[in-house]
């Protein structure tokens, strides 16, 4: 089943592996955060929580879909 999963979700297992955190603790720190932008929000996961570009972009992006 995980096979099949496409898009930003696809990044979750390897994100969950290398930094040690479940993706709903990466989430929970991205809803509480003041930033509301993109790109603000992936500067800050890379520079504040040492994440690579790619793993940031796709727990912002699946984090602030989930409003629309």
């Amino acid at each position: 089943m995980a096979d099949n999963v496409k898009g930003p979700a696809s990044y979750f297992p390897s994100i969950e592996k290398k930094y040690g955190r479940p993706i709903a603790e990466w989430q929970d720190l991205i809803r509480s955060s003041p930033l509301t932008k993109h790109m603000e929000l992936v500067a800050w996961l890379k520079t504040h929580h040492g994440l690579g570009h790619g793993h940031a972009n796709a727990l912002v992006a699946h984090t602030l879909a989930e409003g629309k």
